[in-house]
Order: structure tokens, then C-alpha cells, then sequence
């Protein structure tokens, strides 16, 4: 009935979808795969191009976003989003805790002998916002901005699938919560390493990412970096019976498909306040978010209501932060790298420290704009001085950003060396001595603003050294044999009276032509020559995903690659796509205007491709893979033997994974030493069987497989409950 009836299909539909939804951020028990899901998504977003007249601005289908916008509203908070206190001192929290009985009325008050519950919760490192549901229905995001006026940002909120579109049973007529949008560590991970193989600035933490994510006026960017959202708080509500205590309306709000934060602790004394946060400081690290602290506060609100608020704070709240761990060191030299795309980034090299649990001894200074105005002052949230030129032997102050990535905080001057010499950017690029670009343009005037230095030679050899090593390494062509020193041995024979070339792809797989002058280098011998030459044979039938994922195309990575080759059957089926052919789901949420100018047609069209790609990218790897370059490079890879044909190749129609696969749906995470396994092969095998292969354990993990000497990943695993495989295990369940 319902197929043929599309109105009560695509209710079913969006029923299902926003009950997966909820399973999945709400109560962190999914109902269907990630597969299954898309699966959905795809069929109702064809039944809504089918049927425009079934449109709903609360359908799932809207969160991949709308057009973009030319600029952000400011618009009035209906009650301020005030700022939180914050400590990072135990007695500052006992204090407070006085603070509180005393403006109850103290020993002889009405608290005297049963103080206020007090409830405390994880404190998100994100983005503060206020969410709106007018009748249900999702009306208004807004950040706190000045905390009585923000950024209206409603059509990025749409594409948060944790934030409903629409509420789940009898909401109040107004009800606004107050929130963190933030950005899940897995999440992070995964933007920072394609920034790097972009050759971008990584992100230095998650909260930076999310504020940067949220400032997008394309919400269609936005969607791509699978934000989160969580409440914390309350804005306006219309029914004053809705709830009577921070508690009760997270208790509501969870009911109604809001998702809030399943850790809490509560007590009236204060003592059981230190005891959660101390608790929570040795397991905040394997939490799925980046946090800073706990927030404590009165659960009552009739009790806050008396507590009044400051002229910025509520008196009743208060944020206990963990202190960041920060050690000095002294700066050694810089040495500017060159990537594969002629970016030049200078490396801090510094004496070793130990660290939020690791030695550090280098650092990224990103560009050389921040070199000439490295910071000082950490009194306020921005520098309140112009900024130093970071010098050879300064000290210098440095964290792990987010607790993650290392980070040069500041120039301590006072310690700074007599005669100490200046990190000068080069005026030319360091490997090969050609000419570099700067940007922005205004740079050239002002080298404070610098923001990226990028040797134009094409043929820089540190360029094409670090696009070989790229190309050979495990998760590209996994060639053994092939790594950094190797190269480097190999390309040091340049110039002499037995140079062997490696200056390209295709050099690569002839390096079996020059097999004696191998044998003679240091270090080869016979033995190591023949091992070298039978891995690049084995590499030459990897198959297209792995040639695509090691060319470095920007935008492809190797989950993007083999998304790449599910879709064609070979290289010629892929560059015989039009550009729009590779844009999932994007050709049909355009305008019809704008789909007529792309594909000459104004109606959805078909096939497209899920190749992980979008409107903003697939332009990009298009137009690298029909350059003249890239048609040379395949061209000689295909007359050498190279295998350009799709391993992973799915035919439209036919199932992803065997039904009976035990891994269909499930997220699995490899830890430890495997025997039988290659960690990339495994994984590859895995997802083959409709796993999802991640590299962090989380509540959402369905499986840990465990081999030898594995850490930290086994113990939160058992830590959540996680259901744990050996190695053995494996094996009796992994099909013939």
C-alpha cells in the first residue's frame, strides 16, 4: 500500500529516519546501520524530487543543507545566555559552595539542616547555543555572542543530526534550551588528517574547529563535518510545569529526542561535588568529545531563582576546570618543510618534554606570519602585546592543544638568549632553491600576515620525494621496502655514473630495469634488491582504489578512494563521468536552474555516484584526473602493468556485505598486534562485509578485536562494556 501510496512512503520514511535518529544520539543504541540509513535517505529524497508537493521542512532529507546565505542575523536572546564562573581550585569550590548556603540564609536559614541538591555535569569544549522549538518544530539557533544578542545560525543547526527538526511527543508551545554544539573527537581526527594530506593547517582543537565549522555560510559544508549537539541548560519555556529542577528537564528534554549528557552526578554536599570530578578526571580522556571541566550548580530552579545572578553570572553555577598541562622548553632551530604540493611549513625542533603523558620535541608554527608575532602575554584571552619574532634559543610555553595536538603557546622573553638570532622565513624554497609564492598578496607588504609560503616548481625534488613516499606507503600501494630511507638512497644516485630515476609514479614500477645498480647501493644487497623488486610486482595488482589513494589527489584520501571504486568498475568508467555523476545526492537538491546549467536538465537526474564526494570537491578531483598530467601518469602505470581496475566494484543493485556477515552493521576498532592480519588488509576485509572500521572506542562501538599487547583501546572497551574479540575468535567467524 504504502509504495504505492508516496505521501504515507515517505511519512513511514521520516518516521524511521528521525526514530534512528534519536536511538542513535538520544538513547546511544542504534537501530540500523549507517548503510541502512543512507539507504533510507536516498529513497525518501527520491521521493521528494518525485513529489514536490510532499515537501517538509522538517524531513530528514533537509539536513544536508540548504542554499548558502550571504551573511548572519543578529538577533535579541529571549532571556540572556549569561557566562559561568569558572575555578580551577578545589577551596575556590568549597568557597563558592559557601557563597551559596550564605545567600540561603546560613546556619539558621531554610536550608540549614538538608542543603540544596547540587548536580554537576561533564563541561563540553565546544560552542554555546540556544536552540528554539516553537509548537515542536525547530525555529531558531542562535550563539551567545555577547550573551544578549548572537549569530542566527538556524540553517546550520538544521544539518546537526542530533538536534531535532522536529520533537518527539507533547512539547511546550516555547521550549529553548541552552547547549554546546561540538565537534566528536573521531570527527576531528578524521578533518585534521585530510587537512594534513591537503597540506593545511590541522585544527588545533575541536572547539576551534566546531567555531569555525559554524561560521560557514554554506550549510552544506557545515553537514559534511558531522557536528554534535548536547543541552545543558534552559532558555524559555512556556509551561511552567514542564520541569521544577536542572535534573527533571534533562529528564524531559531526553524524552522529548533532545540529547543531553548521561553523566551526572548529584548530592547535597559539596564533598560528593569534588568526589564526581575527581572521578571523572581519570576517564574524561576516553571520553568521544574534548572536555575541559565539570559544571556544578543548584538543581532546583526555584532555589537558583532565589540565588538571583550577578551583573554577568548566575550565582547558583559554577565551572570547575581541569588545568591544562603546560610545560617551557627551549627552541632548538626550525626547519621549514616542503610537502607535495610545494607548501613550505616551519617545524619547531625543541628539547624533549614530557607532556599530558608523551614526549614532545616538535611542533608545527603553521606559517611564518606567526613566526614574526609569536605571543607573550597569557593574561586574557588575546594578546594584549604586539607580539615577538620567535628567535633561535628562546624559551618557549607549550601544551597540548585540546590535550591533543602539541602546540608553541608563547615566547617567554625574559629568558631569551643575548644575540639570540631571528627564525627567518626563506626568500627561496630550501630543497630546490626556486622561486616561492606568498599569500596572501598583502604579505609581501606586510610579512605579519602571512599565511602560507609555497614553492611553484613542479619539479621540486622534495615535492616528488614526498609524493613517491606517499604513493608507496601502506595505506596507498604498500610497497615494503619503499619507505623514506630508501628513497632517499635511491634518489641520491642522481648525478653519478649509475643513476637510478625516481621522479615519478612510474619510475616506481621500473625499477626493475636497474636491478645491478640497486644491488651496489649501501645497505641493498641481493637479498634486500629482490625483496624491493617482488613488492613492487605484488603492488602492480593493488587495484585503483590504491593507485587513487596514493596519488595524493587533493580531496582523496583512501576511505575516498575506495568509495571511488565501488562506484566504477575501472579508470576508464570513472573519467568517462561527468563531473556531475560524482556528486552524491547534491545534483538533485539543487535548484533546477542550477542542475539545467550543470546537466542540462532541470529534472533529478540519474545515475549518480556515491563516492564521497560533493558539490564543493567533486569539481576538484575532476579536474585533476582529466589534467594532462594525471592522463600521462595513467597512461604509463597502465603500460607498465598497474592494475587500474576496481577491486571493491559494486554493481548497482547488489548488496553491500552478505546477509549472513556478523560484521553487517557494526563498528568495529582493531587494537593491538594481529598474527594472521595486515592491520589495512583486515580492515578492508572487514568493511567488505558491511563493518565500519573506526579508530577510536566510544559507546557507539559494537566490537573491539584484540590481538597482542593491546593498551589503552582494550581497557576502555571493557570500561564501556564493549564486546571484545581475540584474534581466534576472528578466524571462526570470518567467511571462507
Amino acid at each position: 500500500m504504502s509504495a504505492r501510496d508516496p505521501a504515507r512512503r515517505a511519512a513511514e520514511l521520516r518516521d524511521l529516519l528521525e526514530r534512528a535518529n534519536r536511538a542513535y544520539y538520544v538513547h546511544a543504541r542504534p537501530i540500523m546501520p549507517d548503510a541502512e540509513f543512507d539507504r533510507l535517505l536516498r529513497e525518501l529524497t527520491d521521493l521528494e524530487a518525485s513529489h514536490p508537493d510532499l515537501a517538509d521542512p522538517t524531513s530528514p532529507t533537509q539536513r544536508v543543507g540548504g542554499e548558502p546565505i550571504k551573511g548572519f542575523r543578529t538577533v535579541a536572546h529571549s532571556k540572556p545566555m549569561l557566562s559561568i564562573d569558572n575555578t580551577y581550585d578545589e577551596a575556590e569550590l568549597r568557597e563558592w559552595h559557601a557563597r551559596v548556603l550564605r545567600g540561603l540564609g546560613g546556619v539558621g536559614g531554610l536550608f540549614a539542616d538538608e542543603p540544596p541538591w547540587l548536580v554537576c555535569d561533564p563541561k563540553i569544549d565546544g560552542v554555546a547555543v540556544s536552540v528554539r522549538w516553537e509548537k515542536g518544530t525547530l525555529a531558531l539557533a542562535l550563539t551567545r555572542g555577547d550573551g544578549t544578542r548572537g549569530d542566527d545560525i538556524t540553517h546550520n543547526a538544521r544539518t546537526i543530526r542530533s538536534i531535532p527538526l522536529r520533537l518527539d511527543g507533547d512539547a511546550p508551545a516555547i521550549l529553548e534550551v541552552r547547549g554546546e554544539i561540538y565537534m566528536p573527537l573521531e570527527e576531528f581526527e578524521r578533518i585534521n588528517a585530510q587537512r594534513e594530506a591537503d597540506e593545511l593547517d590541522p585544527f588545533m582543537n575541536p572547539r576551534n574547529a566546531t567555531a569555525g565549522t559554524l561560521k560557514q555560510l554554506d550549510p552544506k559544508a557545515v553537514a559534511r563535518r558531522r557536528l554534535a549537539f548536547v543541552a545543558h541548560g534552559r532558555g524559555e519555556v512556556s509551561d511552567p510545569a514542564f520541569a521544577s529542577s536542572h535534573s527533571g528537564f534533562l529528564d524531559r528534554l531526553r524524552t522529548l529526542g533532545v540529547p543531553v549528557n548521561p553523566i551526572q552526578a548529584r548530592g547535597r554536599k559539596i564533598e560528593d561535588m569534588t568526589r564526581a570530578i575527581e572521578n571523572f578526571a581519570a576517564h574524561r580522556h576516553e571520553m568521544p568529545y574534548a572536555t575541559d571541566g565539570m559544571v556544578v550548580r543548584v538543581d532546583d530552579w526555584s532555589v537558583q531563582d532565589r540565588l538571583g545572578t550577578t551583573a554577568k553570572s548566575p550565582r547558583w553555577i559554577i565551572a570547575y576546570k581541569y588545568p591544562a598541562e603546560r610545560r617551557f622548553t627551549r627552541l632548538l632551530r626550525v626547519e621549514p618543510q616542503v610537502g607535495k604540493s610545494g607548501r613550505i611549513t616551519p617545524r619547531a625542533i625543541m628539547e624533549p618534554t614530557l607532556i599530558a603523558g608523551t614526549i614532545v620535541q616538535h611542533a608545527t608554527l603553521h606559517n611564518y606570519g606567526r613566526v614574526r608575532v609569536m605571543r607573550t602575554d597569557l593574561t586574557v584571552d588575546e594578546p594584549s602585546d604586539p607580539g615577538t619574532h620567535l628567535c633561535i634559543g628562546d624559551t618557549v610555553e607549550i601544551e597540548k592543544a585540546g590535550e591533543i595536538i602539541p602546540y608553541v603557546l608563547r615566547v617567554v622573553l625574559d629568558k631569551r638568549p643575548k644575540g639570540a638570532k631571528r627564525v627567518e622565513a626563506p626568500d627561496a624554497c630550501p630543497v630546490c632553491g626556486g622561486p616561492v609564492e606568498v599569500e596572501p598578496p598583502g604579505a609581501r607588504d606586510d610579512p605579519t600576515l602571512e599565511t602560507e609560503r609555497r614553492c611553484i616548481n613542479p619539479e621540486c625534488p622534495a615535492q616528488v620525494r614526498e609524493k613517491i613516499i606517499w604513493f608507496a606507503g601502506r595505506k596507498q600501494m604498500d610497497i615494503e621496502g619503499l619507505g623514506e630511507k630508501t628513497v632517499d638512497l635511491i634518489r641520491a644516485t642522481a648525478g653519478t655514473d649509475r643513476p637510478v630515476p625516481l621522479d615519478s609514479f612510474a619510475d616506481v614500477f621500473r625499477l626493475h630495469e636497474h636491478r645491478d645498480a640497486l644491488v651496489g647501493l649501501e645497505r641493498m644487497g641481493e637479498k634486500s634488491v629482490d625483496n624491493l623488486l617482488a613488492g613492487i610486482e605484488q603492488a602492480k595488482s593493488r587495484g585503483l582504489a590504491r593507485v587513487l589513494a596514493g596519488m595524493g589527489i587533493r580531496h582523496v584520501g583512501d576511505t575516498t578512494a575506495r568509495a571511488i571504486a565501488r562506484a566504477f568498475p575501472d579508470l576508464d568508467a570513472l573519467l568517462a563521468a561527468k563531473v556531475w555523476q560524482l556528486m552524491p545526492m547534491a545534483v538533485n537538491r539543487m535548484s533546477s536552474t542550477r542542475r539545467r546549467q550543470l546537466t542540462g536538465s532541470p529534472d533529478p537526474v540519474e545515475p549518480v555516484y556515491e563516492t564521497g564526494l560533493g558539490e564543493d570537491t567533486a569539481p576538484v578531483v575532476y579536474g585533476y584526473l582529466h589534467s594532462a598530467a594525471a592522463r600521462k601518469t595513467f597512461a604509463d602505470l597502465k603500460r607498465l602493468g598497474v592494475d587500474l581496475t576496481s577491486h571493491d566494484y559494486r554493481a548497482p543493485g547488489r548488496a553491500a556485505s552478505r546477509p549472513d556477515s556478523p560484521f553487517a552493521g557494526k563498528t568495529i576498532v582493531l587494537t593491538g598486534t594481529l598474527e594472521t592480519f595486515d592491520r589495512t588488509a583486515l580492515t578492508e576485509r572487514l568493511e567488505s562485509l558491511g563493518a565500519k572500521v573506526t579508530g577510536s572506542v566510544s559507546k557507539n562501538t559494537d566490537l573491539v578485536i584484540a590481538g597482542e599487547s593491546a593498551g589503552s583501546k582494550l581497557d576502555k572497551a571493557r570500561a564501556l562494556g564493549v564486546e571484545v574479540w581475540d584474534e581466534a575468535k576472528l578466524l571462526r567467524h570470518l567467511p571462507e
